[in-house]
């Protein structure tokens, strides 16, 4: 058996591996998209304060802060889409569990 001591996993098969790590993945994928609007956001804002009345400056800040909001609410729809893939068919993609061969 392969170890991963950065993982820290000493006893697992690849089976288990999938199941902790899609869902880890998921949710880090849902973390970092929710800070990088964040930041887009403080970016966009930070343009528009500082645009000084410039109208490409003052665009380019509004196209930053919309791009921002555009980003979360897709997050949103995916999150929407993960819960309705759990709802209608049973599929729980943030708590995966993948049956095994039974001998």
């Amino acid at each position: 058996m392969i170890t991963n001591p950065v993982l820290n996993q000493t006893n697992t098969n690849g089976v288990s591996f999938l199941q902790n790590a899609v869902p880890a993945a998921i949710g880090m994928a849902f973390l970092a998209g929710a800070i990088i609007f964040f930041f887009m956001l403080i970016f966009g804002a930070i343009k528009w304060i500082s645009s000084g009345g410039d109208k490409q400056a003052l665009e380019s800040a509004r196209g930053t802060i919309t791009s921002a909001l555009i980003g979360v609410f897709i997050l949103f729809a995916v999150f929407a889409i993960i819960q309705l893939i759990n709802t209608f068919f049973g599929l729980h993609i943030l708590n995966l569990t993948i049956p095994t061969l039974k001998q």
